[in-house]
């Protein structure tokens, strides 16, 4: 996927996936579906970001992983009424969907899930000496616990997905510059690398933010820290436009 994401490679990575695993153990191929539905729509990430029509084989192989395992309807409650795991579950499941119908109509059933309810909770706008924001039920949450839960979202951080998601990231631009920095400090690469795409994303709709996230992405890409962090990392640098060779 990284070589397809620097436009090195084909974008058949479903598809491969899946043939790779036909030889494997029934519950092996049940793993490997699982492992497709698990990125969301970033299995399509490079398809969207190079702007390379899939073939016909990727997108029949994600909808057949959708036919196998479909997403949960109606779709859970969002924190704090519902399980937080599930509701991110579910706006994944929604990304999945939303761009494989988008870049190949006929590859799912017309009917696309229900999305899931929206966030509940936005980050801080300006500095506060408490940092925190209410919840709608008058219950509150600062910056961290809400920049993390974004970083669980940065599958949904790609052009051409728009919803509540990418409306509490554009009006929490300063919580996220926050959550990023202080998993940097700590060292939690992981989700430095999610919450810093969520501002790579907010860059390339030229959204004001309070750091510039291109360094911050160089950055995280020289310390490295596994495949889903190269891989956050990657859409991050196509987002900013910045060499990915």
């Amino acid at each position: 996927m990284l070589d397809a994401l620097r436009g090195a490679g084909h974008t058949a990575v479903a598809a491969a996936h899946l043939e790779e695993a036909a030889a494997l153990p029934p519950q092996e191929q049940v793993a490997a579906l699982g492992a497709i539905r698990l990125l969301g729509a970033d299995v399509l990430a490079p398809a969207v970001l190079t702007g390379q029509v899939p073939p016909a084989e990727e997108t029949v192989a994600i909808a057949a992983t959708l036919d196998a395992l479909p997403p949960v309807q109606p779709p859970p409650a969002a924190p704090p009424e519902g399980a937080e795991p599930a509701w991110v579950r579910a706006w994944i499941d929604w990304s999945l969907v939303t761009v494989l119908t988008r870049v190949d109509p006929a590859a799912v059933a017309p009917a696309a899930p229900e999305p899931p309810p929206p966030p509940r909770c936005e980050a801080p706008t300006a500095p506060r000496r408490a940092p925190a924001t209410p919840h709608g039920d008058g219950t509150r949450e600062g910056w961290v616990p809400w920049s993390v839960r974004m970083g669980a979202l940065a599958p949904l951080a790609l052009p051409g997905l728009d919803g509540p998601v990418h409306r509490a990231a554009r009006d929490g631009a300063l919580g996220l510059a926050r959550g990023a920095t202080r998993a940097v400090l700590r060292r939690d690469y992981p989700t430095a690398a999610r919450i810093t795409r969520w501002l790579a994303w907010l860059h390339a709709e030229r959204t004001e933010l309070p750091l510039d996230p291109v360094p911050l992405t160089e950055h995280l890409a020289l310390l490295g820290g596994g495949g889903r962090v190269a891989l956050d990392t990657a859409i991050a640098h196509r987002l900013l436009g910045l060499d990915t060779t």
